[in-house]
């Protein structure tokens, strides 16, 4: 094995998915057989990574993506957390030796795996397709399906509520500002505003509108300001879709190294939608909104928001039927659709590369 395979896996596994395209990681390679990935969280600045757990899921997404990846070269990997590295600032040493193996199924679709934001098919999941989904999690969790027209207007009804929050929080009004790339079909480190899926019209008004969370205020308490992204960006891609997908691991979630192992999942089930000719989205607000109230912990200056979320975590219990201690890892809706025109690309790998001190 040469530099040249590591990095031809690097290359490939660089296009796992992370939260708003933010790639929060860095490659150096050590040896022939050891690559160390350089992670880091968005903890302080970003309101969704809550304790760097999004970020810790995408890592793991990164190290899945890295053994499918090396399966394509005969290889097998393995990871570990380096002891004493920070939480947010972890280190992971992955090793590579050659082995017995074919080419991973899921090798082929890395590159073409993407978010549809738009509205999909209804076409439901037939049992193969489920089934596909199920093996590809693996023991440690389990899948709720929401398919029926009933459970997806209950899903839209929660994700509407979840905007609202999501729209008038001020302390999330950073994110939303800084993760759009105007005027373009592709961003390699944030997303287009192509892809967001909204109309034009509307496209062009929330760029004028973001430019200051005064404006942004103003139109939501005076002029119904999030009516209109609600209803293209989450009630009805909500009800246009074939399902719902809540992945509910086995075990609570308690140390990073088990949301680094739901993102290896994640990704797993993620590839097999690309697999199978699907498209999928994340829905995860609603999750990271249910861990700040599952923590006690407040989500925004503003009360309202808080019991917002205390609400909405109330009743996405009931539509999954759980305990309020139950951990939920992953949430998402799939379907058929056409390839989306617009998409999140990636920073070249010279880019990621970590620029190490000189001896």
């Amino acid at each position: 094995m040469n530099r040249d395979v590591l990095l031809k896996i690097l290359d490939l596994a660089r296009w796992a998915p992370s939260g708003d395209n933010t790639q929060p990681w860095r490659f150096e390679i050590v040896s022939d057989h050891h690559i160390a990935i350089h992670g880091h969280d968005t903890r302080e600045h970003v309101l969704y990574d809550f304790d760097g757990h999004a970020s810790q899921m995408a890592h793991g997404a990164l190290l899945q993506t890295i053994e499918l990846a090396a399966s394509r070269f005969g290889l097998h990997s393995e990871w570990l957390l380096r002891p004493g590295t920070p939480e947010a600032l972890p280190i992971y040493d992955v090793r590579l030796e050659p082995a017995r193996i074919d080419e991973s199924p899921l090798t082929a679709f890395i590159e073409t795996r993407c978010v549809q934001r738009r509205p999909m098919r209804t076409t439901p999941l037939n049992a193969q397709q489920k089934k596909a989904f199920v093996d590809a999690v693996g023991k440690n969790c389990k899948l709720q399906f929401f398919e029926s027209f009933e459970e997806r207007m209950a899903v839209a009804r929660l994700l509407w509520k979840n905007a609202y929050l999501r729209l008038t929080c001020p302390e999330a009004y950073p994110t939303h500002r800084d993760i759009i790339e105007w005027d373009t079909r592709f961003s390699t480190d944030r997303i287009p505003a192509q892809a967001i899926g909204v109309d034009p019209l509307t496209a062009k008004l929330m760029r004028w509108v973001m430019q200051s969370w005064e404006r942004v205020d103003f139109f939501n308490r005076y002029l119904m300001g999030t009516f209109t992204p609600r209803v293209q960006l989450d009630f009805l891609p909500a009800i246009r879709c074939a399902s719902h997908i809540l992945m509910r691991p086995n075990e609570a979630l308690r140390t990073p190294n088990d949301y680094v192992c739901a993102g290896m999942a994640l990704q797993r089930l993620w590839l097999t939608a690309t697999s199978l000719g699907l498209y999928l989205q994340p829905e995860m607000t609603p999750v990271i909104f249910r861990w700040y109230v599952q923590a006690n912990r407040s989500i925004s200056a503003l009360p309202s928001i808080d019991r917002g979320a205390e609400n909405l975590a109330n009743e996405f219990n009931q539509l999954a039927r759980s305990e309020s201690d139950d951990d939920f890892s992953f949430f998402c809706r799939v379907g058929h659709s056409r390839l989306p025109t617009a998409r999140s690309v990636r920073m070249d790998l010279s880019d990621l590369m970590k620029a190490l001190p000189s001896p």
